[in-house]
């Protein structure tokens, strides 16, 4: 057996405390690294500079400042310097963005629209900034992706455009904003009158409905009596200067028919939208909220994300 007496210890040069119990169990005094204490000094001194240099400790009602500063012009134009802190420097940042992205956005609003689409510089400008300004104003709606909603907003991302998909009237689109609405019916037909109409509109896009029925639908499409024709066209492919719905597609807003299980679910759903009519499909007027080539920009955008026409 190996002998570890405190003498033993000492001998082979390892430090103790001097503390010993039991006769042979010792405390002993092993020095930290030398590079490990100099670091430990080391994040002491940057402590303390960065006490110095940034705001730091609470004095009475106020605190340290800092020796740094960030200047900054405001939204009035007047150079304003406060201490670092986030906020000013989220104010320095967003102002640096803006000036960097100003010579792009004089750009896309003195070019016309097919120009724009094809400069690469100025369409990845356009995807970029304007996915930005969609996210800050518009995906609350349509969705981040432009997805949209079935039963409350339009899918930005196919090519389905209730008032026009040109570059013209989704600028239009976007500076007036769009107010849809359609009667309800419910007082106006009667509920086998309604259930054909339903029938009618649902065979239109390829649905399997009862014959009888779509006949009977076809011709209350078609009369004074439902007068469905007026807004949606005799061809029932829908009136964008009104911005009626094309019911010939298999695009749905209104009534989520593909969302459903069956054909009489489907149809159900149909009936809803005719019994008890729209006044939900308003869309806000960004004139004055956002400015002119923030819109200018969005038209790009959103003619893009579609396969606008």
């Amino acid at each position: 057996m190996a002998d570890n007496t405190p003498g033993q210890a000492q001998s082979k040069g390892v430090q103790t405390t001097g503390h010993v119990w039991d006769g042979d169990l010792q405390e002993l005094n092993n020095p930290l690294p030398v590079w490990w204490t100099y670091t430990f000094y080391a994040t002491m001194v940057f402590a303390l500079v960065y006490w110095i240099v940034y705001p730091s400790w609470p004095i009475g009602k106020g605190f340290l400042p800092g020796m740094n500063t960030i200047t900054y012009v405001n939204a009035d134009g007047v150079e304003e310097s406060w201490h670092w802190n986030t906020r000013a420097k989220l104010l320095k940042e967003s102002q640096e963005a803006v000036i960097a992205q100003k010579p792009y956005y004089d750009k896309v609003a003195s070019l016309p629209y097919d120009q724009i689409a094809k400069d690469p510089e100025l369409s990845s400008f356009v995807v970029s900034a304007g996915k930005a300004v969609f996210s800050d104003n518009c995906a609350a709606c349509h969705q981040a992706g432009g997805q949209g909603k079935v039963g409350f907003f339009p899918n930005l991302t196919d090519d389905d455009w209730l008032y026009g998909g040109s570059y013209e009237k989704i600028n239009e689109t976007l500076t007036k904003g769009r107010r849809g609405y359609m009667p309800p019916f419910a007082e106006a037909l009667d509920p086998s009158q309604i259930e054909a109409l339903a029938n009618y509109v649902y065979s239109m896009s390829g649905g399997k409905a009862d014959d009888s029925k779509v006949a009977k639908g076809k011709a209350l499409f078609h009369s004074d009596t439902a007068a469905c024709f007026y807004c949606h066209g005799d061809n029932a492919k829908g009136r964008q200067d009104i911005g009626s719905a094309n019911l010939t597609d298999k695009v749905w807003l209104w009534a989520d028919v593909p969302g459903l299980a069956d054909d009489t679910a489907k149809i159900n759903a149909i009936k809803t939208v005719i019994a008890g009519g729209l006044n939900k499909g308003v869309m806000p007027a960004w004139e004055g909220r956002l400015n002119a080539e923030q819109i200018k920009l969005l038209t790009v955008y959103v003619h893009e994300l579609g396969g606008g026409k």
